[in-house]
């Protein structure tokens, strides 16, 4: 039998223990990537959970108070309800109407918008409710009067202007 001289047994060892150090570190290197992928997306899932907060966080603020402007439009019906019977019975006071006017600028403030609404004009159901049809010599279907004015809030229709359309 043939023996190999010791040196060249020596090389091999070493050649070995070579290969299972690249194998070492190629595994290292492996296991880097993926912990560096997952550290990766963990901070990219975290990023979009943030936005996505910042984002219902905003929408709650817009319409949190919605509750409580949706009462001060009945409030604001009520002062122009006084105004018309103040009218009736003689001059209403100016102060009066520019209490009125600051009380509307507060709350277009606020994101309210009236919804405007012009006699003659086609009705549009997705700002409008009807409430009445009257006979007029004005084609079907067009807005009359305005009974109760409507309102939008942020662009989100809380009250439909109510109106009368002729038949």
């Amino acid at each position: 039998m043939i023996s190999m001289p010791e040196e060249i047994k020596k090389e091999n060892g070493k050649e070995t223990n070579k290969d299972a150090e690249e194998d070492a570190v190629a595994k290292c290197q492996k296991e880097r990537d993926e912990y560096l992928d997952g550290w990766k997306r963990a901070k990219a899932d975290l990023l979009n959970y943030k936005k996505d907060e910042a984002k219902r966080f905003e929408f709650m603020l817009k319409f949190a108070n919605e509750g409580m402007i949706r009462e001060l439009v009945l409030v604001l019906d009520s002062f122009d309800l006084a105004l018309n019977s103040l009218e009736k019975e003689g001059k209403a006071e100016k102060g009066m109407y520019l209490i009125r006017a600051q009380f509307e600028d507060i709350l277009k403030q606020h994101g309210l918008e009236r919804v405007i609404v012009s006699v003659g004009q086609q009705f549009d159901p997705n700002l409008q409710e009807a409430i009445a049809s009257v006979k007029s010599d004005k084609p079907s279907g067009t807005v009359i009067e305005e009974v109760e004015r409507g309102y939008i809030l942020n662009g989100k229709l809380i009250r439909p202007a109510r109106v009368k359309v002729s038949k």
